[in-house]
């Protein structure tokens, strides 16, 4: 808790303030309202609700009649982030912040960065929200803007964390949310296509994924996938680099790897020892997206023996989540919502002992239209079964989004609709039978189905959970 006077030294105000907030519907007593102007938002139209709701004080640049207290400025958005770091006393000053970029696997490699470093010591912030051994919470974006973010540090910091680690997405480069933020370590996966219709092109992409390594601390390192095409552009802008990848030449150099259904293992090569590697991790993608994280921590300065043994234990929700409830077929949960992504999801599946593959699928609203008949015709071509059906369709119809998804398969029979999408992964559990495989995708850990008229708790591995134990009491 903070008072005026401490945040704004040309006043003398002495209003007790318990938090500070942007959104008038988040205000509770006792809050400061900050009257920023979004993109098509101007808070200062909502400060009658925001007084409703509680708020002891505002910050404004317009008008002088207000009910509570305020402090007027100029500008409120030139000031705003700097008042949200002074409130929460700087955290980011006090902790190592990772950033992990990438179109695909950020969340994986962020999860299992944690889980090496400790979650005691490292908090996570990301598509699944944010959270420590001792601090859980959820986040509308991948990436928070600063209203959140320091919030969010300061959490961390006082529960006892020494380091961050947070997926850096495109979006939040492009929008400017993290444009004050300087990193201590940074790391990409790949670039594949996504996000086009923020980026348009994907010099524009890539642009925005570089910006990470240019916001690295002066002496600050970025660990980089070799195998990427993008890999020279991003070593360019980090100065300091290291890499991994199937190349013996790379710093951490994947030798050699052998996929299993329930485990994978590797031999690594790193300042001229090999090392042999048990993960629980389950395929290909997984092994980079542990390259990655394993060559962050060990230039922190970390003994790879201490490093390996923590891998045993790491579990990333969402993907490639088994789900088990004692039925005689395969099911798993999976994030994988880009072409990339879901063909080399693909690609470990096939090596595989398996009958039949189900999968169920479905895209969000007004997001990487360009990706929607690829991942369809992918999915026909390469399963037995499909059902397209809806993933946060927000205000775009369902029927518009699975319509693009078949665009390239109207004359397969080898798919169906089914637009709810409980009633769809029910549908994929009805029809597997021993040894086939049920995949649903898309969606991972998300908790909440976005809709046009607002949200509602969904997650898909406890629909699938549930479907898999009602067929098998049917069953007995």
């Amino acid at each position: 808790m903070k008072k005026l006077k401490d945040l704004f030294k040309d006043t003398d105000l002495d209003v007790k303030i318990k938090d500070i907030k942007i959104n008038s519907k988040e205000i509770e007593k006792g809050d400061l309202f900050v009257c920023t102007k979004g993109i098509s938002t101007d808070r200062h139209d909502f400060i009658d609700e925001a007084i409703a709701n509680g708020a002891a004080a505002l910050v404004v640049s317009k008008g002088d009649d207000y009910k509570v207290p305020y402090i007027k400025v100029k500008d409120v958005d030139a000031i705003a982030e700097d008042l949200f770091r002074r409130f929460y006393d700087d955290p980011q000053k006090e902790l190592k912040i990772i950033g992990i970029t990438g179109t695909d696997g950020k969340t994986s490699s962020s999860i299992i960065t944690q889980a090496l470093l400790g979650d005691d010591k490292c908090g996570y912030i990301g598509s699944s929200g944010y959270f420590s051994k001792y601090v859980k919470g959820e986040t509308v974006n991948t990436t928070p803007s600063f209203d959140k973010l320091y919030k969010i540090f300061r959490e961390f910091k006082d529960s006892g964390c020494e380091y961050v680690v947070m997926e850096a997405s495109s979006e939040a480069f492009y929008y400017g949310r993290l444009k004050n933020l300087a990193f201590d370590y940074a790391a990409y996966t790949n670039v594949t296509s996504e996000h086009m219709y923020v980026h348009k092109t994907m010099e524009n992409y890539a642009n925005c994924k570089k910006q990470l390594f240019l916001q690295l601390r002066d002496g600050s390192y970025g660990v980089l996938n070799k195998d990427d095409a993008y890999y020279e552009m991003m070593k360019e802008a980090a100065k300091i680099s290291y890499s991994y990848g199937y190349e013996a030449s790379a710093d951490l150099y994947i030798k050699d790897y052998h996929l299993y259904p329930n485990k994978t293992e590797i031999t690594f090569v790193y300042e001229g020892k090999e090392y042999a590697i048990t993960s629980p991790l389950l395929g290909k993608f997984n092994i980079e997206n542990l390259a990655l994280a394993l060559l962050l921590v060990l230039k922190m300065g970390y003994p790879f023996e201490m490093i390996a043994s923590r891998i045993k234990d790491v579990k990333v929700d969402g993907r490639m989540q088994v789900v088990d409830a004692g039925q005689d077929y395969h099911m798993f949960v999976d994030f994988a919502h880009t072409a990339n992504a879901v063909k080399r999801l693909l690609e470990f599946v096939d090596t595989l002992k398996i009958n039949k593959k189900i999968a169920v699928i479905g895209l969000p609203g007004h997001r990487d239209i360009q990706n929607r008949k690829d991942i369809g015709r992918i999915l026909c071509e390469r399963c037995d079964h499909v059902i397209f059906t809806m993933h946060n369709p927000k205000d775009e119809p369902v029927e518009d989004i699975i319509a693009m998804m078949i665009e390239d398969v109207k004359d397969n029979d080898k798919y169906e609709i089914i637009y709810d999408r409980k009633e769809a992964i029910q549908k994929a559990v009805s029809l597997a039978k021993k040894d086939d495989l049920v995949m649903i995708l898309g969606r991972g850990s998300y908790t909440e189905m976005k809709v046009k008229d607002g949200h509602y708790h969904f997650v898909d591995y406890e629909e699938a959970l549930k479907a898999a134990q009602e067929k098998l009491n049917k069953v007995l």
